[in-house]
């Protein structure tokens, strides 16, 4: 299948279509990318099935998923499930209704199982589905230092925007998250890479250590002032304390 792609055109579909095509139903995708074929109209939709224990009612899942979007995009569409289960373990890729005199419905889907694949193989496969699953692949302990390397070495050959790298590391993180001890040890390892590639890789190294550090102290500032209107405090007094608007101190405190 993989010739047939066109990974020039991929997009990250948002949350808030996922929850539209599924009629509100209270189930959270991972991600889920949209692609097409090489040369045709259509989309490949590739969904990441993150459950710990396995689910019997998945196949009925995926067909009902298949339909919603197939009745809102009225195209080919491809379905992909990626199972990214801790343990190894054989996906059923099939629905089928039956009666007894014969077959109503026989749906199939396609199925990639993450800890069954080798990180080091996709390393050179320079597209942000890769570069996502190597955290859900398989490897060693004694290997997160170098998968998350050439995660960032990925993330620099592809050239992303901003907002598709931070998806990209976030998806990552939650799955791959260095002690700091390693964190330093990555940092040295990085150290001794050719210069240029250096000067990239520490770059979005220190971009995402700001950002979670300024992260941080949002987080902190707002469970201040949550504590302040717990304690009977205005939100006159804490804006002024804090040298915002009233309004700004609203959105903060109501931002999660």
């Amino acid at each position: 299948m993989y010739e047939y792609i066109d990974f020039q055109h991929l997009s990250f579909l948002s949350e808030e279509l996922f929850t539209d095509v599924t009629a509100g139903e209270k189930y959270r995708v991972d991600l889920l990318v949209e692609t097409k074929l090489k040369g045709e109209d259509g989309l490949i939709i590739v969904h990441i099935e993150n459950q710990s224990y396995v689910q019997p009612s998945f196949p009925e899942r995926m067909f009902i998923y298949f339909s919603r979007l197939f009745e809102k995009y009225r195209t080919n569409i491809v379905p992909i499930a990626v199972f990214s289960y801790d343990a190894i373990r054989d996906e059923p890729s099939s629905f089928t209704l039956q009666l007894p005199f014969g077959n109503i419905l026989h749906f199939r889907f396609f199925t990639v199982e993450l800890r069954k694949q080798n990180w080091r193989n996709y390393i050179r496969i320079d597209n942000p589905i890769a570069a996502a699953l190597l955290s859900k692949m398989g490897y060693t302990e004694s290997e997160r230092i170098e998968l998350k390397k050439q995660f960032l070495r990925m993330l620099v050959r592809l050239e992303l925007d901003e907002a598709k790298q931070r998806l990209l590391i976030g998806f990552f993180e939650t799955y791959v998250k260095l002690s700091d001890e390693e964190e330093q040890r990555l940092r040295n390892e990085v150290n001794q890479m050719e210069t240029k590639e250096k000067e990239q890789v520490l770059e979005l190294l220190i971009s995402y250590e700001q950002k979670g550090k300024r992260e941080g102290a949002k987080q902190k500032e707002r469970e201040m002032m949550r504590k302040m209107i717990a304690k009977g405090m205005s939100i006159a007094d804490i804006a002024h304390i804090f040298d915002l608007t009233e309004e700004e101190v609203h959105k903060r405190v109501k931002d999660e």
